[in-house]
């Protein structure tokens, strides 16, 4: 795991339900390198997005470990956990969580600015962001005037401003229309990122033979890893 970007060891997660215990994961071992894609696939409710809040410190596991840049996420203080996550990983939401009354260049800049950097230099990277995107004439424009294409793709750029180590995506096509997850689609095809990995949760078999990698997870358990891109 030492080359890994992103990893974990015999994750399991349960949640206490009356007097049941309902576990959602088990013993699920992965590990990232940097630059690569990997997809995981599973039908609805079999725990993905779960595993992806694990992964991204947003949840603690019931056992086992997440490492992130070879420091376990769960023995760091709150604190710590929030600048690792605002430093070194990236997120992309089903839906795109943009505050309303930020435009679209304030909202990509935000993870830079929490970092340290100034607002003239977090700006400055935001606009070559949106560019990359495709958006470099909607910087100056909220939410409620984007589409819903539009408004992921800034979610995607907001993820990508601080160059982290890997970015994980749950589901990014998920409430989009048909033309407008064609259009994330492609740009995930043509995005290239150096070394940071990316993690992509989906239900779409088309985003999913984007990713170099792909794992199925059925009963808690990641299986089936294969080569999806020669």
């Amino acid at each position: 795991m030492s080359d890994a970007v992103i990893s974990c060891s015999g994750l399991g997660k349960a949640f206490q339900d009356g007097d049941r215990q309902i576990e959602v994961l088990s013993g699920v071992d992965f590990s990232l390198r940097a630059g690569e894609r990997v997809a995981i696939v599973g039908q609805s409710g079999c725990g993905k997005s779960t595993l992806l809040n694990l992964l991204g410190g947003l949840e603690v596991p019931t056992t086992g470990r997440v490492y992130v840049a070879g420091e376990v996420m769960s023995e760091m203080s709150d604190l710590k956990r929030s600048q690792w996550r605002n430093q070194r990983l990236g997120f992309v939401f089903q839906f795109h969580h943009l505050l309303p009354e930020f435009t679209a260049l304030e909202a990509v800049a935000m993870p830079a600015r929490i970092a340290g950097a100034s607002k003239s230099q977090a700006n400055q990277l935001a606009a070559k962001l949106l560019e990359r995107v495709g958006l470099q004439d909607r910087g100056g424009h909220r939410p409620a005037a984007l589409s819903g294409g539009e408004r992921q793709r800034v979610a995607i750029a907001r993820a990508l401003i601080n160059n982290p180590r890997c970015v994980l995506m749950d589901e990014p096509t998920g409430n989009l229309d048909p033309e407008s997850a064609a259009q994330i689609l492609t740009l995930m095809e043509s995005l290239e990122w150096g070394q940071t990995g990316f993690v992509v949760v989906t239900h779409d078999r088309q985003v999913a033979n984007q990713m170099a990698r792909q794992l199925t997870l059925i009963d808690g358990r990641l299986v089936g890893d294969h080569d999806a891109v020669a």
